[in-house]
């Protein structure tokens, strides 16, 4: 008897250390994900303004402004590449954390506590469920963008002279357009990992 009575209070003190640890796990995959997310965002800023600065050229050579819009580019799909990653990782993270967070709530005796556990489990899936809503919603509007900022870079590739950059003219119009609906969808979803961080932070409130 006393030797179940402590396998079942070995087997609750590793739920607890496994919940914590998952909850430290995925609250570092979020603030790891917000930053390449913001860092994605400036460059593809960067990559719009350098492509801004070609087209408004109107003395000297254009190749070198081409060069430093390809090299904007560059930056911007390695950023942006680095970013899924940190979004895969912190999806995976979060269905860790939410399954060890499920066997703790199952392991409580006490019914009303344990339904007011399982209340505030399911408010922080729900969250954690509208960051990757978010999070696909801005890869919707960033991905099309980024293949046509690319596709003016092709298009440039063997044209790098001013007729060749009046002919994209109308395209860097809209992409300017554009830009505004991809920044707004990337910042809802950074303000949704950010209230996702809060709920999950550690520090009094």
């Amino acid at each position: 008897m006393k030797k179940k009575i402590l396998l079942v209070i070995g087997m609750a003190a590793l739920l607890i250390t496994g919940a914590q640890a998952s909850q430290e796990q995925l609250a570092q995959s979020i603030r790891d994900a917000h930053i390449e997310t913001t860092r994605t965002a400036e460059q593809l800023k960067s990559t719009l303004i350098a492509l801004n600065a070609l087209t408004k050229q109107t003395k000297g050579d254009l190749r070198p402004a081409y060069t430093n819009f390809c090299a904007e580019i560059s930056r911007t799909e390695a950023a942006a590449a680095t970013t899924r990653t940190r979004v895969q990782w912190m999806a995976s993270d979060g269905r860790k954390y939410f399954k060890d967070w499920q066997d703790t709530v199952n392991g409580i005796s006490n019914e009303s506590l344990k339904k007011q556990s399982l209340k505030r489990l399911n408010k922080v899936q729900a969250g954690f469920d509208k960051v990757e809503a978010q999070l696909v919603q801005a890869n919707s509007k960033f991905a099309p963008f980024l293949s046509d900022l690319t596709d003016i870079q092709k298009s440039l590739a063997a044209d790098v002279t001013a007729g060749g950059v009046k002919a994209i003219k109308g395209t860097v119009s809209s992409a300017n357009w554009d830009h505004q609906f991809v920044t707004r969808a990337i910042n809802s979803a950074l303000n949704e990992m950010g209230k996702l961080q809060k709920a999950l932070s550690s520090d009094a409130q």
